[in-house]
Order: structure tokens, then sequence, then C-alpha cells
């Protein structure tokens, strides 16, 4: 019956430390992604230091749960009581981490918030420049995600490259424009109404369209 318990207790700590050996390949894939990725996703994390530093600890974060999920896998197939003792130490640093990731975000809460976004858009904003990676990384992420902004068309009416560069009209980014109708039937949006930035077009099904 020990035994049983034993082989049991075992297989358990085999599942458990599997989730967290593919929690942390998923952090790691994160964590490069943001750091490598084409489109520029890296600049608008780069604008705010506490975030280009919170990007680098999710990849150590990540790094060191596959880690961790690997060494707490061998160790319970193999019993391994020096696997084990590193698998306890390794979540004691990750226990230590989190509470500092969780002092440091209270602490410089101020500069994960929405208003710290909106002022570096407004900021740096430079519409369809292609050159601008700032510019180009926000169109890249207002056309993938269907938004416009970061509290939407409004921002934009702050903008002040984006405003000077359109001669001070009331025309929102083409990246905030929809790509295709809703539905066959629908009504498709002229490029002109859109940059109108008038805040809502509905179709004939009376579905929001922009």
């Amino acid at each position: 019956m020990e035994g049983d318990c034993l082989s049991c207790m075992k297989y358990l700590m085999f599942v458990f430390n599997f989730f967290i050996f593919l929690g942390g390949a998923c952090l790691l894939g994160i964590g490069i992604w943001v750091m490598v990725d084409p489109t520029g996703f890296r600049e608008i994390v780069a604008a705010n230091p506490l975030l280009i530093t919170g990007a680098y600890i999710l990849l150590a974060m990540g790094g060191l749960l596959f880690l961790l999920g690997f060494l707490g896998c061998c160790g319970a197939v193999r019993e391994n009581k020096c696997l084990l003792l590193l698998f306890f130490l390794f979540i004691l640093i990750i226990f230590l981490a989190e509470l500092s990731a969780a002092i440091l975000a209270f602490i410089f809460r101020e500069n994960l918030t929405r208003e710290f976004f909106t002022k570096e858009l407004t900021k740096h904003y430079q519409g369809n420049n292609d050159t601008d990676v700032f510019s180009a990384t926000w169109n890249s992420v207002m056309i993938t995600f269907g938004c416009c902004g970061v509290n939407g068309p409004e921002d934009f009416k702050f903008a002040s490259v984006f405003r000077l560069l359109t001669l001070d009209s009331d025309e929102v980014p083409e990246a905030c424009c929809r790509r295709e109708p809703q539905s066959r039937d629908g009504v498709l949006l002229s490029r002109e109404e859109c940059l109108l930035g008038r805040d809502l077009f509905l179709n004939k099904q009376r579905r929001v369209a922009l």
C-alpha cells in the first residue's frame, strides 16, 4: 500500500512538473517574440524602461521554469535526491523573484497605466511613416487587433506630430480603418469616410463596421 502511494505521488509530481515545463516554454517563447518580433513591437516596449526590464525578466523566468520543470520531471522519474534538491531550491528562487516583481509593480504602477501609453502615442506617433519604427509598430498593432489608438480615435486629436503632418485636420490614421466589410451586402467604407474620424459606421445589418 505504501509503495502504491509513493508511486502515485511520483507520477503526480511528474505531471505537475511537466505543466511547469510547458509554462516555462510558453513564457520563454513570448519573451523571445517580444524581443525579436519583426514588426518592431519591441520599440513600443522599449519606450518604457520598466517594460523592457519586464521583458528580460520574462525571458529569465521562462528559462528558469523550463529548467525547473525539466529537473522536476527527471527527479520524479529517477527518484534522484540531488535533482529534487535543486528543484526545491529553484522553487525558493522563483518565490523570491515573484515577491520582488510584485513589490516593483506596486512601486512603479504609475508607469504601467493606460495614461503612459496614451502619452507615448500622442508624443511620438507619425502616421503612415514606414521609416519610423515606433509609428510602423503602432500601425501593425492597430491593423492586427482591429483597434484605434489606446482609448479610441480621439487619441489622435492630441498627437502633435501626426496633426502637424495632416495639417491639423480631424483625420485618424488609415491603420484604424477596417480592410474588409463584415458581410457580403454590407456597405464598404471609403478611405475618405474613415479618415474623418467618425466614431461608428453601420452596415445594412446594423452591425458596427468601425
